[in-house]
């Protein structure tokens, strides 16, 4: 996501580097260069010029400090406007009546259905009781899709599967909902391959017969600026609420995220990054801004490692490492762990420096299901006393993993390693250089 448009930009700055001050010149090419940048990961032309001349009128009237240089200036500015860009803050669904009904809209392929079961888990957790409703009646298979997905977050779908017309089907779900005290409805609408005027008139009658709180429209962000101007035909006629976009994992250059607010003037409320139902997030404009900067998203590293944070878990595993006793039953839970936060190389992308670093880097998944194959080819003995595994318990353990003896030794000898490197951290007169960094060797 965005990795061109940051590449991009890191070479325009460049442009300033060893310079004294900013100046109309040498601001010039900066500019044309972040104007290239942005219309190449599918902004809008028009955006893009408005954006580069709102930066260089504030960049040539700034001071520039002798703390910071005018390259590191410039990013500031950059940085400004871009939140700005896109909304300056996040925005929650407003939920309101009794239950609160969101309607979801867009074109078929955008990602409607599985977002429905993404919002049902995402308000679930935060204590609602959502209640999904199959309005998609055209498209085969679709009801079973989204009767999947429910049972797969255990929240009940609302379908009539004798019945074709959506908009009975909605208001039924809603009275479902009513007398189920399901407070929370999603609805999930039919969609076409290009906008037609039978679905608009569709989700036009849906709309006024539910008169939802909150109408959401559902965007492929790998349509590029095609997304811009679908958005702009659908909220001419729904005037929905916010804006969703969906696939940012995929191959996107991410001009939508960028064109969208400007364009339709209605926020960017979430962004969908995966097929997992807990791919989702709040769209935080000065997050997406630091990522497009190549400065990461430390904030929402934390909040992803906190959501599957086991505080008990971590008391027992700092124990262990004190004492030395960490096994391979506590790397399994650990790798499971991290597994739960999502996709490694979107994870390592948030971390300041480190992402960047490790652009070009490829971070196979299955690596991680190859280690937990070979943990668990091992007796309950061999994971707690990794020292008994011998030469022929190291043939039996990669034989049931189906994995090699040497891969098998890689393990062994990094979990030794972590060992000896506790050992080290706890050793007289090196506690004290570690305890600032671990907190539970103080």
């Amino acid at each position: 996501m965005f990795e061109n448009l940051t590449e991009k930009l890191e070479l325009a700055f460049k442009t300033l580097r060893g310079q004294g001050r900013i100046t109309e010149i040498n601001i010039a090419q900066t500019m044309k260069d972040i104007r290239r940048a942005l219309i190449d990961a599918d902004v809008n032309y028009k955006i893009a010029k408005d954006f580069t001349d709102e930066i260089k009128q504030k960049a040539i009237g700034a001071n520039v400090i002798n703390a910071i240089s005018p390259g590191q200036l410039l990013i500031k500015i950059v940085y400004d406007e871009l939140v700005s860009l896109m909304g300056s803050q996040a925005r929650e669904v407003k939920f309101q009546g009794s239950p609160s009904v969101i309607l979801l809209s867009g074109l078929q392929g955008s990602g409607k259905t599985t977002l429905a079961a993404k919002l049902a888990s995402y308000y679930q957790k935060k204590g609602r009781q959502p209640l999904l409703v199959a309005c998609d009646v055209y498209r085969p298979a679709a009801i079973e899709q989204i009767k999947v997905l429910g049972t797969q977050i255990n929240v009940p779908v609302y379908s009539e599967d004798d019945i074709k017309d959506p908009v009975r089907i909605a208001k039924n779900g809603i009275n479902h909902a009513k007398t189920n005290n399901r407070n929370l409805v999603i609805i999930d609408t039919a969609g076409r391959l290009s906008i037609d005027e039978q679905m608009m008139d569709e989700i036009e009658n849906i709309k006024k017969a539910t008169n939802p709180g909150e109408i959401l429209f559902v965007v492929d962000s790998m349509t590029g600026q095609d997304a811009v101007n679908t958005a702009k035909a659908f909220n001419d006629k729904l005037d929905f609420n916010g804006v969703v976009l969906t696939k940012l994992d995929g191959d996107t250059r991410g001009g939508a995220a960028i064109s969208i607010l400007k364009v339709v003037n209605k926020p960017i409320k979430f962004v969908s990054l995966g097929e997992k139902l807990d791919a989702i997030d709040l769209f935080y404009p000065e997050r997406m801004a630091s990522r497009i900067l190549g400065m990461g998203d430390i904030v929402s590293f934390v909040e992803k490692a906190q959501t599957v944070y086991d505080e008990q878990e971590a008391k027992k595993i700092q124990k262990k490492l004190r004492q030395n006793q960490f096994d391979f039953n506590d790397l399994l839970n650990q790798m499971r762990q991290i597994r739960k936060m999502g996709n490694m190389k979107d994870l390592i992308s948030m971390i300041p420096g480190i992402g960047k670093a490790m652009k070009n880097q490829e971070f196979d998944e299955k690596s991680i299901t190859h280690l937990e194959a070979i943990i668990l080819s091992m007796t309950p003995k061999e994971r707690e006393k990794p020292e008994i595994i011998n030469g022929i318990r190291r043939k039996r353990i990669a034989d049931g993993s189906g994995t090699s003896i040497q891969e098998v030794n890689q393990l062994l000898k990094q979990l030794d390693e972590m060992r000896r490197m506790m050992k080290k951290m706890n050793a007289p007169g090196m506690k004290g250089k570690f305890a600032s960094r671990l907190p539970f060797m103080n």
